[in-house]
Formats: C-alpha cells, structure tokens, sequence
C-alpha cells in the first residue's frame, strides 16, 4: 500500500471516530428539553433510549442524524481519493466511535444508527435487503436490540456470501464480518438479557418524556 493510501486510511479511521463520536442522541435531547437518555433505560444514546426520553419523533431525528455522519464521513473519503479499504475503515471507525464516544466519557449507542449509514454508501442493496427483516423483527416483539441483532446477523452473511459469489475485494468480506461482530460486541448486555429473559420492550411514547420498559 502507497504511503498516500496510507495517509487516506489514517484519515478515514480518524475521521470517522471523531465525526461518528458526535452524541447526536444527548444533543437533540438537550435542545428539546428532554432527559438526557443516560439516565433512562439501559444508559445508551441510541433511539431505543432517546425515544424513551423525548418520544420517538424526536429519537427520529437523532437517529437520522446519526444514519447521515456516517454516511457523510465515507463520502468525505470517496471525495479524498480514498479506496473501498479507506471507506470501510471509516465506516468501522464510525460506529466505534458512535458507541465509544470521545465526547461523553466513552459512552454511546450500539452503533445501528452509523451501520446503517456507512452501508447505505458502501452496501445498499445488502442494507435494502435486511431493513424487513430489522422492522418485523421490532413490529412483532417489540424489542428492538433483537431487531438490531437479527439484521445485522443476516446482513453479514449476505456481504460474506455475495462478496464471494461476485469475487469482490477481501475487505468486503472484513466489512461483513466487522459489522455485526462489533454491533453484537456492543449488545452484549442486551443478549445477556434477552437470553434471561429481561430484556427491555418499546412501549407506546409518541410524545416523549420516560416510559417504563418491561421485563
């Protein structure tokens, strides 16, 4: 590798860490007046808690927020000059840094959101392909880390395979290995949960303001 490919990849892993660390969860809650979602349901930033603190309108507009700095950073790279490897190193770096965020005291969501928005510049149609599976999934139980979970299971095996079927670049096979084995990473306690039975269910809070989850 080329030291200017080098230089993309730094860029890319630094970039989107940085840019995939804004809090959009906490910011939109406190603009709102809302709580702030660490301190209600499971602790987390992502729109399972935020529409547990301001009402899922709002855990909307946070969670698009967060779907776009991801998408943004890996088109900042493609605009760079930078290959597949740089964009799904950024890819990567986003949701890290969204679920580790340098902003908060390492603190964060489960990296859904910025999975969704890298894939939907590097994967579309693996991302179009596993999006039912991820809304039935919620639509039926009503727990959304098994909605999360369950897509993004599905999702990397159809990167795996298609990459294979299409010979495509190894760092395509990364990218579908890396994506759900850090999202799993970062549901370990919601798996921990879900396999005792307490995890926490999404209940009707259109409006906003804490609404008490089920065992």
């Amino acid at each position: 590798m080329q030291t200017t490919d080098l230089l993309r990849v730094a860029f890319a892993l630094t970039a989107g860490y940085l840019l995939g660390g804004i809090p959009f969860g906490v910011i939109v809650t406190r603009l709102v007046g809302g709580r702030d979602p660490r301190t209600v349901g499971s602790g987390r930033t992502g729109g399972a808690n935020v529409s547990r603190a301001i009402g899922y309108r709002w855990a909307l507009v946070a969670g698009l927020l967060d779907v776009a700095k991801a998408s943004l950073v890996v088109l900042v790279v493609i605009a760079i000059g930078g290959d597949v490897v740089a964009q799904v190193a950024a890819a990567l770096a986003a949701i890290v840094g969204h679920s580790r965020s340098p902003y908060i005291g390492l603190q964060g969501g489960r990296g859904i959101s910025p999975a969704t928005g890298g894939a939907l510049v590097i994967a579309p149609l693996v991302l179009a392909a596993i999006f039912p599976i991820f809304v039935v999934t919620i639509a039926v139980t009503r727990i959304a880390s098994l909605g999360s979970l369950a897509a993004s299971a599905v999702g990397g095996v159809v990167m795996v395979v298609a990459a294979v079927i299409l010979n495509l670049p190894p760092v395509y096979i990364v990218y579908g290995v890396a994506v759900p084995g850090l999202i799993w990473l970062f549901h370990l306690d919601n798996i921990q949960r879900l396999v005792s039975g307490r995890e926490r269910r999404l209940e009707p809070n259109p409006g906003g303001g804490d609404s008490s989850p089920t065992a």
